[in-house]
């Protein structure tokens, strides 16, 4: 019975780091397309339109970075590193 629950645990466990390495592939490959789109829209003069972007700006001026970010967070649905690497690319 032992061997038994300790053999389910390791096929488990082996089941989890599969995913979890497929993810982290997935993530790795979503973040070049992403860097390579940037690069595309830079070369032809496109920039993206983002939302309430000249109140982020004041915000930033004003030296409220903390509440551009969570601004630019609301807007954009962007999670917390890209906001603030965003933001930082603003000003």
């Amino acid at each position: 019975m032992d061997i038994a629950i300790l053999f389910l645990t390791c096929l488990v466990i082996a089941g989890v780091m599969t995913v979890q390495t497929g993810l982290s592939r997935a993530e790795r490959r979503a973040a070049r397309i992403e860097r390579k789109l940037d690069l595309v829209l830079g070369h032809l003069g496109l920039e993206e339109e983002i939302p309430r972007k000249d109140e982020i700006i004041g915000l930033v001026r004003e030296g409220k970075q903390v509440q551009a970010i969570k601004l630019y967070r609301q807007s954009t649905g962007a999670d917390l590193v890209e906001a603030k690497q965003a933001v930082d690319r603003m000003v």
